[in-house]
């Protein structure tokens, strides 16, 4: 089932007039259409429409040079700037595995894309590649910076480039999967959790034993996993910054996981967001919407890997961190120590 916008191109157009300055993300849901449709209404104008083409994207990006990758989801935006080096293309699943640009792409996820040109107040043009998914959500976008190399990014907008160009869009409304059986119980969670020797084996566990990820934390024993006070979450990064500790930050949405591996430094609250405004890495993260944080460790070969993963309202994952740490060995103790040392969750009996 598929459904078009709520208004006509030229109405978007006509309502984004009178508010140029709002953000995209906001202006969409609150006039009850997708980012997507929102983008695609100026294609013709400003906008290019473009092919979702995974393989010719990241052959086309390194090119281009330093841009910056930005993947978000409702609570949080996670922005690296570098160039994109060392693709890694599948079917199911492709990589970027650079020392700045380091994202796991999902391609079935990635439905349409745009090309957008915007004058900035102050006269430059500001470029962008942008990819959605089927409901008009973003998965990942692409921004062209100062050094970029604007002949490779022309040649590959050009590469990208739909045969049909038009300001219309539709979108498949968002089903809920059905439930594939009964959930497993906590002694085959514990089981099957104890016997972890990569934490990369935690999601096809959740998929066999048809855990949800929250509830499987929610189930497991405090001894893999203990919920935090949600003043932790700004503790780890005052923490880490302090410590110059160099953690891995996952950001991402079923189309697009992006990872940022290093120490973090700049970091500021501005009203309900957390910021860390580094020199190649900038986050934004919602710290009002934050409604769970978890202490998480998992098994491994080389020792047990702690986590701190932080879940909103909806249940979904909004951020998640580990120590950084090489393949065959053990994690820093000044991690593990860190994350031990963040305040825990207190129930309140409060009537």
């Amino acid at each position: 089932m598929t459904s078009t916008a709520s208004k006509t191109p030229a109405e978007i157009r006509s309502l984004r007039a009178l508010h140029p300055q709002m953000r995209e993300r906001d202006f969409a849901r609150i006039h009850a259409i997708s980012e997507a449709q929102l983008v695609a209404a100026e294609t013709g104008r400003s906008v290019v429409r473009l092919r979702a083409d995974v393989a010719i994207l990241l052959n086309g990006l390194p090119a281009c040079g330093e841009v910056m990758a930005l993947t978000r989801n409702e609570s949080a935006v996670h922005e690296k700037i570098g160039p994109y080096e060392k693709a890694v293309l599948g079917k199911a699943a492709s990589m970027v595995l650079g020392e700045q640009i380091d994202l796991r792409i999902f391609p079935s996820r990635w439905v349409s894309g745009y090309a957008v040109e915007k004058t900035a107040d102050d006269g430059a043009i500001r470029r962008s590649l942008q990819f959605f998914d089927a409901q008009g959500m973003a998965v990942h976008k692409v921004h062209a910076r100062p050094a970029t190399d604007l002949a490779a990014w022309a040649a590959l907008v050009e590469a990208l480039r739909h045969p049909e160009q038009i300001d219309t869009l539709e979108i498949t409304p968002l089903e809920t999967a059905a439930p594939k059986g009964e959930p497993a119980g906590i002694a085959q969670l514990r089981e099957r959790w104890a016997a972890m020797t990569d934490t990369h084996q935690f999601f096809g566990i959740l998929n066999a034993l048809n855990l949800p990820r929250l509830d499987a934390l929610e189930m497991v024993g405090e001894d893999y996993a203990f919920q935090l006070d949600h003043s932790a979450v700004e503790k780890l990064f005052t923490d880490s910054a302090a410590e110059q500790l160099p953690i891995m930050a996952f950001v991402g949405n079923h189309g697009c996981i992006q990872i940022h591996s290093g120490p973090v430094t700049n970091i500021k609250t501005m009203g309900p967001w957390l910021n860390v405004m580094d020199d190649t890495f900038h986050l934004h993260l919602r710290l009002d919407q934050i409604a769970s944080a978890w202490a998480v460790r998992k098994p491994t070969s080389d020792g047990h890997v702690t986590s701190v993963e932080v879940y909103d309202a909806q249940r979904q994952l909004i951020i998640q961190f580990f120590g950084k740490r090489q393949e065959g060995q053990d994690e820093r103790t000044a991690w593990r120590a860190l994350v031990e040392q963040l305040p825990l969750f207190q129930q309140t009996n409060a009537a």
